[in-house]
């Protein structure tokens, strides 16, 4: 079979520059919804931007301030992975299900690590600013 016999009419179809512009909307209404219906997104958002000017004030680096950037946006990226884990177990069932509370579980421990990761990139750089 070949692939367009496999797609969803759910998918943005198409090539080029339609493509792109689809799928770009589909980010914005993703991005949309998180800020909407999820406040742990919105919490971290507001953190990251927060954060953005203080690298850029600390940064003495190009590399350093890509850095910090990074992890902030790895944060959200996790986040909105883990809301859609939520989304999706929740449409498929309100019972409560071990297999569906470990894909929660999984997905909030993703989260976790990902702030663990930014703690330790944000700390190394506050050390290094005061004391490096």
């Amino acid at each position: 079979m070949s692939d367009r016999q496999h797609a969803t009419p759910f998918k943005p179809n198409g090539s080029g520059l339609n493509r792109i512009i689809k799928a770009a909307s589909c980010s914005f209404k993703g991005l949309k919804a998180a800020f909407k219906h999820e406040a742990a997104f919105r919490q971290e958002l507001i953190l990251c931007l927060a954060l953005v000017p203080i690298a850029l004030l600390t940064s003495e680096s190009l590399t350093r301030f890509m850095a910090l950037i990074s992890v902030l946006i790895l944060v959200l990226i996790v986040e909105l992975l883990n809301s859609a884990i939520e989304a999706t177990v929740d449409r498929i069932s309100l019972e409560h299900h071990k297999l569906a509370g470990r894909a929660k579980d999984m997905g909030s421990a993703a989260v976790s690590l990902s702030l663990l990761t930014a703690l330790i990139v944000w700390f190394g750089h506050i050390y290094l600013f005061f004391f490096g």
